[in-house]
């Protein structure tokens, strides 16, 4: 029987890099895309059953050719999983429209780029995952965050969009909302992150999610994750109030 197949964004560090050895350890066919050649070298040179796909997201033409590289080296395809992001925390603290932009077009369009290479494809097979990585700052806005968190709301409304149109497919879409995660992005956080956890054990609530679930989200870890969905239902003025005194947010 042939082995099954993920193709995996943003694939050279953090969550992408350990949740593909996750996949790798369990057997399947992985497809690891990001910008960093050299990365991806060493991990395909790790693992036998890695395989470096180079893929800058904001190019669109680029992912097509590079999904079809893929589809025509393992045929089948059953995982997507795309999760491919950017996070200048310096920037965030003003309204820097380039930032804004640069930000937008890495984890939004970057993901929408992506999910139109494989759109076609997956309706076509009428079964499988396609993953859109999000975070907690999508659930409601935050202090010090003018591109970040409206990038990630964005794409949690796409997947809900999305959910809809690829279920008349058979196809899942799931959304993985991670809190803080230990990996070269949140490296540069200059504040306390509670509950952070290693990019291992991201992977391991996300292969759960995945394999054992049918989950539409995948959030994780639950005691942040829950906290935060409980108040994001909050009238704005209390909601304002708390998250002021929890990240101690005065005015400029």
């Amino acid at each position: 029987m042939n082995k099954k197949t993920i193709w995996i964004t943003g694939g050279s560090t953090g969550i992408g890099r350990a949740l593909a050895i996750k996949f790798a350890s369990k057997g399947w066919n992985v497809a690891v895309s990001a910008r960093r050649v050299e990365l991806l070298n060493e991990l395909s040179n790790t693992y036998e059953n890695i395989y470096a796909f180079p893929l800058d997201v904001t190019n669109k033409l680029k992912c097509k050719e590079v999904f079809n590289e893929i589809k025509n080296k393992f045929e089948n395809i059953d995982i997507c999983f795309f999760s491919t992001g950017t996070w200048n925390p310096k920037k965030e603290k003003d309204i820097d429209v380039e930032q804004i932009e640069d930000v937008f077009k890495i984890n939004f369009f970057g993901t929408v780029n992506s999910i139109k290479a494989v759109e076609e494809y997956f309706r076509n097979k009428k079964n499988g995952i396609i993953t859109i990585v999000s975070s907690i700052a999508g659930y409601r806005g935050l202090p010090n965050s003018t591109g970040y968190g409206p990038s990630k709301s964005a794409l949690n409304n796409l997947a809900e969009s999305l959910y809809f149109d690829f279920k008349r497919y058979n196809v899942r879409v799931c959304l993985v909302s991670p809190g803080f995660i230990k990996t070269p992005m949140t490296d540069k956080n200059d504040f306390k992150m509670p509950f952070l956890k290693t990019p291992e054990y991201a992977a391991d609530q996300i292969y759960n999610g995945l394999i054992n679930k049918n989950l539409f989200e995948i959030h994780f870890p639950k005691a942040l994750t829950i906290t935060l969905k409980l108040l994001s239902f909050l009238p704005s003025k209390v909601y304002f109030g708390l998250i002021g005194r929890m990240t101690k947010y005065q005015k400029k």
